[in-house]
């Protein structure tokens, strides 16, 4: 049974989604606080944080930063009652995984906290293609298998929709992918207008991996249309 932590201000909302996770299968945790949400990562040890952006006190902002600064890994999404893109691309650059907009139907939920448990989780490590288990370009060692990241023999520690994105431009060195095609492959949204999904998730990953962010070596802008990895 997943567990979710919920952190949630508003008494109604969090009741009532932690009521329609607990329906939907998940052991949930809920934090009227960030302080109290950070306690709760010790004490209840989560497999995905759902967090509100707008908390009073310390924000969902500090409480993204807070929980990225002693662990890269644990999935985090994002709900915020703006549809605002710059608050939302701020929450993913501090490292949300996913977001979702307030008032949130729980199906919609529940199948970005599936998703992001399989990113968690590893599928389609391999990219689908049957590569090596460690794919070396440069610096830069991929294990595909044991799914670690290494440049220049030090592990970088990523999110698991930076480590998908990874694995799926990696698998194909060259081939252009639109930020459709990566929303689809690494989000499995279909819904164009997050793509800056993509975007957020790419800069983290470029600066987690030291990329020059005006010439990068690794994964390449190819401006109008999306990304593509460059093996070096």
């Amino acid at each position: 049974m997943p567990r979710v932590l919920l952190i949630e201000d508003d008494r109604a909302v969090r009741e009532g989604v932690a009521l329609a996770l607990r329906r939907q299968g998940h052991d949930v945790a809920a934090a009227a606080t960030g302080e109290d949400g950070m306690a709760h990562l010790t004490s209840f040890r989560p497999d995905v944080v759902v967090l509100d952006l707008m908390l009073p006190g310390m924000t969902g902002l500090d409480v993204c930063r807070g929980i990225r600064s002693v662990d890269q890994t644990l999935p985090i999404v994002m709900a915020t009652a703006r549809g605002d893109d710059v608050d939302i691309v701020v929450g993913l650059e501090a490292g949300a995984d996913d977001y979702v907009v307030k008032p949130v139907q729980a199906g919609v939920l529940n199948a970005r906290i599936r998703a992001v448990l399989r990113r968690a989780g590893g599928t389609t490590a391999d990219g689908g293609g049957g590569l090596p288990r460690i794919d070396t370009h440069g610096d830069l060692a991929i294990d595909r298998a044991g799914l670690t990241v290494t440049v220049a023999g030090t592990p970088v520690a990523l999110a698991p929709s930076e480590l998908r994105l990874l694995l799926t431009l990696s698998a194909s060195p060259g081939q252009v992918f639109s930020r459709q095609q990566l929303l689809e492959a690494v989000w499995e949204h279909s819904y164009h207008g997050d793509a800056r999904l993509v975007d957020a998730c790419v800069k983290r990953l470029r600066a987690k991996m030291g990329e020059p962010p005006r010439d990068p070596r690794y994964i390449q802008t190819v401006r109008g249309f999306g990304y593509r990895f460059a093996a070096k």
